[in-house]
């Protein structure tokens, strides 16, 4: 028997700011990185089961078995920290685009802690939940925050709320590849390795980050960079093309999310489509930057 649900846009992200710091022993990379949310979200609904029941329904994506999805993983994790509930089901919209960088699979996964928390008699919280989302991925603790924007180090479970960003257009633009995240990752080191410094550059090169560079458009494409870029534009030197044309047809700032392979531009406000032949044989995806983080709806 089913109990209560709810239902949440899970909001994708874009990294405006990505520095790959060093390699831990565990394997894992340390990041910098500045966070901003945009209107692109998949639609996630979450009933609160009173049997053992757990499944997960997606539709527009194949995302291969239920245990390796992020939003299943997620609710699994809540159960054994809250207790609750028994069981659940998960009804997943896609439509954000997987392997993307764009935070799709994150995304949901920190809808479903908060869907879980809000509909919980005794809710854990957001330092437990966050504490949860850092166990599943760099990206979901910002994802399953109460921020817009923010500043993040770590493993992405060391924030610093920011101010969000004045709202303006985005256009992703999706290549015809994509990057898986370890690979990104993995030509970083090779590269690293191949200049014989697995660093690259020394602490003197890394740029103090304030509050004061985050407070516009302007100072942050001042700042942004993303250390992906040149592994994986040397493996798809298409990104080079695109990125070029993005500041050819007039964006405030552009770069890759994540570790690609979607790219965006900030624009203000967005090119009539006959402007942007240059991006031709790409997926393009008009959208906004969010200046609110939307919050859970009670449907039953």
């Amino acid at each position: 028997m089913s109990g209560p649900a709810a239902r949440i846009q899970a909001q994708a992200k874009l990294n405006l700011y990505l520095r790959v710091l060093t390699r831990e022993e565990s394997g894992y990379h340390s990041i910098e990185t500045i966070f901003h949310r945009i209107e692109l979200a998949d639609e996630v609904t979450l009933h609160v089961e009173h049997e053992d029941v757990r499944t997960i329904d997606v539709e527009g994506a194949q995302l291969g078995p239920a245990e390796s999805n992020l939003a299943y993983r997620a609710a699994v994790a809540y159960q054994s920290e809250a207790a609750w509930p028994r069981g659940f089901t998960i009804e997943l919209d896609k439509r954000i685009p997987v392997g993307a960088g764009l935070g799709g699979g994150s995304a949901d996964a920190g809808a479903v802690l908060r869907l879980l928390d809000s509909l919980a008699r005794n809710p854990i919280g957001e330092r437990k939940l966050l504490a949860i989302a850092a166990a599943l991925g760099t990206d979901v603790p910002f994802l399953a925050s109460r921020e817009v924007m923010a500043l993040a180090w770590g493993r992405g479970e060391r924030m610093l709320g920011l101010s969000p960003l004045p709202q303006r257009d985005v256009l992703l633009i999706t290549p015809d590849f994509q990057v898986m995240t370890q690979d990104g990752y993995d030509w970083i080191d090779a590269d690293r390795q191949n200049d014989g410094d697995p660093m690259r550059y020394s602490a003197s090169d890394l740029l103090l980050i304030t509050e004061e560079m985050l407070t516009s458009w302007q100072s942050v494409a001042k700042v942004s960079r993303n250390d992906f870029i040149p592994a994986v534009s040397q493996r798809h030197p298409r990104i080079t093309d695109l990125l070029a044309a993005f500041s050819e047809t007039g964006s405030l700032l552009c770069s890759m999310t994540g570790s690609g392979s979607t790219l965006f531009g900030i624009y203000d406000p967005l090119p009539a489509p006959t402007a942007l032949g240059a991006f031709q044989e790409t997926t393009m995806n008009p959208t906004r930057t969010a200046d609110k983080v939307v919050q859970p709806v009670r449907i039953g």
